[in-house]
Parts: C-alpha cells; structure tokens; sequence
C-alpha cells in the first residue's frame, strides 16, 4: 500500500525522469526517435539477408517473423540493461534527497517501452510491403507488450539490486544477454532444434511472450491457453519476486552507491 500512495505522489518526477532518458538517449541525434524505426528495419534487412539465404530457413513471411522476435527482444535487452544501472547512476541524488528508490528502474523499463512503441511502425510497414493479411486479431498486440513490459520490469529490479552489491553483474550480464538472445527463436524455427534443445528453449520466458506476439500479429490467431498461461505466469511472477527483493534491500543502496 505504502509503494501505492508514494508512486501516485511522484508520479510526476516519473514522468520528468522518463523523458530526461528520451532525450538523453536521442541527444545530438540528427534522426531523433526516427532511429526506433530504422534501426530494426536495418537489422531486419542485414539478418534477413543473411539467414533466409544462406541458411535457408522455411519460415513464411520471415522478415516478419524475424522483426517481430527481433524488437520484442530489443526491448528486454534494453529495459533490463538501462534498469540494472539506474541505482548506481543515480546515486549522488540518493545520497541527497529522499525518493522513491523504486522510480529509477521503472523510469528506465518506461523510456524503453516508449521506444518499443515507436518500433512497432517498422511492423506495419513490412507488413504492408510483405502482404501479410491483417485481421482485427492484430488489435490484441497490447497483451503480449504488457506481459513483456511486467517481466522486463521485474528483472529489472533484480539486476538493478544485484549490480549494487556486485559490480562485476554489470558485465556479466552481456554475456547473459548474448546466451539468452540465441536461446531465444528470433531468427531461426524451434523445429530444425533437437528434443533437448527445446526442452532448454521450453524454460526461456521469452520463447512464450515471442510466440504470443507473433500469434496475433503474424499469424492472425489468438495465442493458445498454454501460451497465455506461461506468459502470465513469467510475468506476474518475475514482477511480484523482483519488487520483493528490491523492497527487502533498498534501505541498503546509499551504503553502496
């Protein structure tokens, strides 16, 4: 309750720190946020080229299949990435003034979903190029974004505790992040994996939340039961533990910063 009446009271300095990233990310920018565009369209077009010709994948549609695993996953990165160093970088203001602690991350894991949004236009556009049939199943796109957006939210929490106490998070988690992209069927189709690869890939919650988003924006189907199951459960459950483990340490974070 206490978490409640205080993000309703800086709900606006949470607003001043989301867009104070914007800018920050975008600064000296000549395209400004018309990078959230091409910057996955580029990579569409390079990646595209290289695994639908060479390694010649039988996926209908890839370019959409590869855009709409490739931003979902852009997204994760860079709101857990951004989150798990908002505590130390914003730890001369802790020192100072009394806020929220939890602000940070969630600041961070919001300018990225603002990004996210903006990356969604490259969608539409392949979409129409490619002619991909859009139905109205295609309005369902905000579910899968939110089971996204919770799970990022409370990975972020945990590494933004974890980079705290042990530095050494902040580089290990590149690695990480490489392992869990690959593990991830962004660009490639889980049936050409072996039995015990898919098992691994099973475990991964972001296998779910790819599949669901590329169920209704691809494939013009509600996700199943199984999927929606998986997903609210990955995402309720990394948002509910990473809120816990940054409410049990927070009163520790100006020792450290």
């Amino acid at each position: 309750m206490k978490y409640l009446v205080n993000f309703d009271r800086y709900k606006g300095l949470l607003w001043e720190f989301v867009l104070r990233d914007l800018k920050i990310k975008y600064r000296k920018s000549v395209l400004g946020y018309f990078w959230s565009l091409l910057n996955p369209l580029l990579m569409m077009i390079v990646l595209t080229a290289v695994f639908s010709n060479f390694f010649r994948f039988d996926i209908p549609n890839f370019p959409v299949y590869l855009l709409t695993g490739q931003i979902l996953f852009s997204f994760f990165s860079e709101a857990t990435s951004t989150s798990m160093n908002s505590i130390i970088n914003s730890g001369s203001l802790i020192k100072k003034v009394y806020i929220p602690k939890y602000i940070f991350p969630i600041s961070r894991v919001i300018s990225s979903f603002i990004s996210l949004l903006f990356s969604l236009l490259a969608i539409i556009i392949v979409l129409v190029i490619t002619k991909v049939k859009i139905s109205a199943m295609i309005l369902f796109f905000p579910i899968p974004l939110l089971y996204v957006f919770l799970f990022s939210l409370g990975i972020g929490f945990i590494l933004s505790v974890l980079a705290v106490f042990f530095r050494d998070m902040l580089h290990l988690y590149t690695v990480i992040l490489s392992a869990w992209m690959y593990l991830t069927p962004i660009f490639y189709p889980i049936s050409i994996l072996p039995d015990y690869v898919k098992t691994i890939i099973h475990a991964n919650p972001m296998y779910y939340f790819v599949k669901a988003f590329r169920d209704i924006t691809l494939y013009n189907q509600f996700p199943d039961v199984q999927t929606n199951v998986m997903c609210m459960l990955f995402s309720l459950g990394s948002f509910v533990i990473g809120l816990a483990v940054f409410y049990k340490y927070q009163h520790k974070f100006v020792l450290y910063v």
